[in-house]
């Protein structure tokens, strides 16, 4: 007799395309940091669905502030202003120190209005000529998975069999500020980092990188624009990964957390010199800032203006990234982030520690074959948290 897993299982597997490698577990219900399966094994979450789920799963505030919304009215286009949508832009406009918001809805849409915005801003402020602009980017990057966006991606799996590409763009090591000066010219118009790596493993850049990062587009008169759809919005113990540093970009694109694990929501946030180059009829979205999105992203803006979450990922955090560093060096290579956000390098393939977890309790993700991401709702208990570490450490014993 087969089990509802695996009933449901094959249901996705015949049906839906296999662009996916799920773990074999059904999730039915979720409640902070902990999801119930189909057969009613509870499991604690430790992806949060790659940052999207920072608040835990199906917070009150947030669950509250979509239900309230749901009762009164869920879309009219941009066609219509509504009562959510100027305190949104103007909230998260506060919260990133900017002047206007551009709200989209995934994270992928969110880095193509961060690139439309660069180009129309080189050429029509900068005054880069017709078609000449070109955008730095990095090595080792993951920015979404459109055309346009996998053209400068180095990961074979994301770029390979989807050209012709888009052109446009430069590449450089992550982390190298010579290479990214040395590729810089008078036709730069954007600089697109992420403060810290995720897909490619949780990779952290040397200190000072991002600095240099903001001197070089100061200096060539040209847009930092920093990815922080998963590294922001607390996840590394500050709102913005870039705090770290000290820097402060041209541009935010934001999204996952955003929606507060409830709906995608995203946004380009950035002054008015920047922001203010488009005109009616230029960019937009039919659901990009509805009414639901704009009540969830204002009490996810809310909760991080308590500073609560931030703190909760640096304090739980640096105790986590104790334990990780204590693991066993014939297993663990290297403990890579900061704040709730470790990519564990193993010593040999890291799916099979994936689906151990699983078996004992815990859910966390492979990528790159030989990393383990680790990033816990902000909700987590310590005590969770230390559950959570104790059967990894059982499971790389065994492996």
């Amino acid at each position: 007799m087969t089990t509802r897993t695996e009933q449901l299982r094959a249901l996705s597997d015949e049906h839906s395309a296999h662009n996916y490698h799920p773990l074999p577990v059904v999730i039915a219900e979720a409640e902070g940091a902990w999801v119930t399966d189909v057969e009613g094994r509870r499991l604690l979450d430790m992806l949060a669905a790659y940052s999207a789920v920072n608040f835990g799963h199906r917070h009150p505030r947030l669950i509250a502030a979509a239900r309230r919304q749901l009762e009164r009215v869920t879309l009219v286009s941009r066609a219509f202003d509504h009562d959510q949508f100027g305190p949104f832009v103007a909230e998260l406009a506060e919260l990133a120190g900017k002047e206007m918001v551009l709200p989209m809805n995934s994270g992928a849409e969110a880095v193509e209005t961060a690139l439309k915005t660069a180009r129309k801003w080189g050429y029509e402020v900068k005054g880069v000529p017709a078609d000449r602009a070109n955008i730095i980017t990095f090595e080792g990057n993951f920015h979404g998975r459109t055309t346009t966006i996998i053209s400068f991606s180095t990961d074979p799996d994301a770029r390979n069999s989807y050209g012709p590409y888009t052109p446009g763009f430069r590449i450089v090591p992550y982390g190298d500020a010579q290479a990214l000066a040395a590729a810089m010219d008078e036709n730069t118009v954007g600089v697109l980092v992420e403060p810290i790596q995720g897909e490619a493993g949780v990779i952290v850049p040397p200190r000072g990188f991002l600095t240099a990062v903001r001197r070089l587009c100061t200096e060539h008169g040209a847009l930092m624009i920093a990815d922080e759809i998963q590294s922001g919005l607390g996840r590394t113990g500050a709102t913005f990964a870039v705090e770290h540093e000290g820097v402060v970009p041209d541009v935010y694109v934001l999204g996952k957390a955003l929606g507060g694990g409830i709906l995608p929501v995203s946004a380009v946030v950035a002054d008015a010199d920047v922001l203010g180059v488009f005109k009616p009829g230029q960019h937009g979205s039919t659901f990009g800032g509805n009414p639901l999105a704009c009540a969830v992203g204002r009490e996810v803006i809310a909760m991080l203006r308590t500073g609560e979450y931030q703190e909760r990922s640096r304090t739980l955090g640096e105790h986590m990234h104790r334990r990780l560093s204590a693991l066993p060096g014939d297993v663990v290579r290297e403990v890579r982030g900061r704040g709730l956000w470790a990519g564990v390098e193993l010593n040999g393939k890291a799916r099979p520690v994936s689906e151990r977890l699983l078996e004992l309790g815990v859910l966390a993700k492979e990528t790159h074959e030989t990393t383990l991401r680790l990033a816990p709702p902000l909700v987590i208990s310590r005590e969770d948290l230390d559950w959570a570490l104790d059967r990894l450490e059982i499971a790389l014993r065994e492996f």
